[in-house]
């Protein structure tokens, strides 16, 4: 069974830093692009940044491009999203995604951490 499990989220002071890491289970993880989505209140879930099976190319949203980095560990089955000069708005729950495949029965997603910049 595949399962994706998210932490490092919690309260955070604007211009703080955070790193969420996603554990992945249940699939050859190195073979499989990962990606990092969002949520915030009363908004649609919106990709923050994505990056290849073997970790040669990324891209960011443009709204956390130059503060967010995404990475991954492929001998530790994890994603990373190392998250600096945070602001109010990126407050939002971020979701960890494995695209498996293009249609939903092959997308999955972990359970969430939230994350809240505020003073």
């Amino acid at each position: 069974e595949v399962q994706l499990v998210e932490s490092g989220g919690g309260l955070v002071q604007p211009g703080g830093s955070l790193r969420l890491s996603c554990a992945a289970s249940g699939f050859t993880f190195s073979s499989y692009a990962m990606s990092w989505y969002r949520q915030a209140p009363g908004k649609e879930r919106e990709l923050v940044a994505g990056i290849t099976s073997v970790g040669g190319s990324t891209n960011y949203a443009d709204s956390v491009k130059g503060r967010f980095t995404i990475s991954r560990d492929n001998a530790k089955n994890t994603v990373y999203l190392q998250m600096n000069s945070l602001k109010p708005e990126d407050t939002a729950v971020y979701y960890c995604n494995a695209p498996l495949g293009v249609t939903v029965a092959w997308q999955y997603w972990g359970q969430g951490t939230q994350v809240t910049v505020s003073s």
